[in-house]
């Protein structure tokens, strides 16, 4: 290992924050010293998960997954993780092995385990795999706290299960307790595209023919009540999260001046825009030039984005709207709940609000560009057999918005983007999410008929669509 490296103890990183140059050296120390060379995970002053190269005591170097916990849960988190994956491995469930782990009071833990090369987290082709998987660890008295499609990776046909610090067991070797069951496959489901819960049925057979001990006690209609609960959990957690810094978001400006949110991934890319979009919209291409709205295609270090202005007309306008969330404010939030449950839109990047003693003004939302056809130009009127992909895709998008009881408010075509054999849902303002049934059923049937007047009411595709959404 290069000695011109900078050596940090783990110590070092409680005041890290999330920049920690690389490649680093890092000393272990009772194993010698871990050169880390790529981070794929940073909870500042706590956690910081890398891939690096690790000497081992017979002096081989191999490629390793370091977990450094640090700060004042370090020894909780420390203990939890090295319990979990002596679990994983006491009950024979495929996991990488624990290679090394120490804890020193005062300074922090580290554990190392095998990197699993060219692994990924299954997809939705690799569910029924996931079922199975989950279903064993079932069978085996244990469950994981934390269970989503990262915590399962793919390696040549084997999934593993992945962060011991999650893995908790009931009784270990003896089938896992039906509602204990229930409730984490739904947490699994529910971390998916709600597209898939059509096909929770065929999943729950699954489940049953790999862990009957359990499964045999599980219904179809309480598996989609699990599901259901843990989703709006789920929800109402990344909608938190989307106002405050945290590792996906970070917080520009915060106060009765002025708020600015921006995907962390993005912002770098963005920050002209942040600073001026007045003039990046002047300068760029102008798509609507409303009362109320005005939007504009911009280019920004090579890449497309829209921003979308919140006008105030006058004085009386300004008044009626000052006391509210702004209309920017529910399409950042519904942009993102749709991207949560897996709905194709626009990927909402960045929202600025104007305010003045927290009574709000004009508004931005920063978005990606979605460069395909709408619905409209897509489909001409007349066109049935030629287009099935695309109707079928219709009824799909229908199915999704009812499961999720969204309605989006204003179904016109040209709101419906072709995106990857999918339709992509924009122009969000009007979303609403409905907790009561009933208020969801009257503004699905407003969108259903919305949408119906995009074509002559005599045409075949009219009258094929009102037989799509009825059905």
């Amino acid at each position: 290992m290069s000695a011109a490296l900078p050596v940090l103890c783990l110590a070092d990183l409680v005041h890290s924050g999330r920049e920690v140059a690389l490649p680093v050296e890092i000393a272990l120390a009772s194993a010698g010293v871990l050169r880390l060379e790529a981070w794929l995970r940073i909870l500042p002053g706590r956690r910081y998960v890398g891939r690096g190269v690790w000497r081992d005591a017979a002096g081989v170097r191999r490629q390793v997954l370091a977990k450094l916990l640090v700060g004042k849960k370090a020894a909780r988190q420390f203990a939890r993780e090295r319990d979990g994956a002596r679990l994983l491995a006491a009950q024979g469930l495929p996991a990488p092995p624990l290679l090394a782990a120490e804890y020193a009071a005062g300074s922090g833990g580290w554990l190392l385990f095998p990197f699993l090369e060219n692994a990924r987290a299954p997809g939705e082709e690799e569910l029924d795999m996931a079922v199975r998987a989950i279903a064993h660890l079932h069978a085996r008295g244990l469950w994981q706290e934390d269970l989503h499609p990262d915590n399962l990776l793919l390696q040549d046909g084997q999934l593993y299960f992945v962060d011991g610090g999650g893995i908790r067991a009931q009784t270990p070797g003896q089938a896992l307790s039906s509602p204990r069951a229930l409730d984490n496959l739904g947490m699994f489901y529910a971390q998916w595209p709600i597209r898939v819960e059509a096909g929770l049925s065929g999943a729950l057979a699954l489940y049953r023919a790999q862990n009957p001990a359990s499964g045999g006690k599980m219904h179809l209609p309480a598996l989609q009540r699990a599901v259901s609960r843990q989703r709006r959990a789920r929800l109402r957690d990344w909608l938190k999260k989307i106002t405050r810094e945290c590792s996906g978001f970070c917080l520009r400006k915060k106060g009765a001046f002025g708020f600015c949110a921006v995907r962390r991934d993005k912002e770098e890319i963005i920050a002209p825009l942040l600073e001026s979009p007045d003039a990046h919209i002047d300068a760029g291409h102008l798509c609507k030039d409303g009362g109320t709205a005005t939007v504009a295609r911009v280019e920004v270090s090579g890449q497309t984005f829209v921003i979308k202005r919140y006008n105030i007309k006058h004085f009386f306008h300004a008044l009626s709207r000052c006391w509210r969330r702004s209309r920017a404010w529910r399409a950042w939030r519904e942009g993102n709940r749709l991207l949560a449950l897996g709905i194709p839109t626009a990927r909402p990047l960045a929202i600025i609000e104007r305010r003045w003693c927290w009574f709000s003004g004009v508004a931005y939302l920063i978005m990606e560009d979605l460069p395909g056809e709408d619905i409209l130009h897509r489909l001409q009127a007349g066109e049935v057999a030629a287009n099935a992909a695309e109707i079928d895709a219709v009824g799909a998008l229908f199915s999704d918005l009812r499961r999720a009881r969204l309605s989006h408010g204003d179904m016109k075509g040209n709101n419906l983007i072709w995106q990857e054999n999918r339709w992509a849902l924009i122009d969000l303002d009007a979303m609403r999410a409905h907790r009561q049934r009933l208020t969801f059923e009257r503004a699905h049937r407003r969108d259903c008929r919305r949408f119906l007047r995009n074509w002559p009411p005599d045409s075949p595709l009219a009258h094929h669509f009102c037989k799509l959404i009825e059905k």
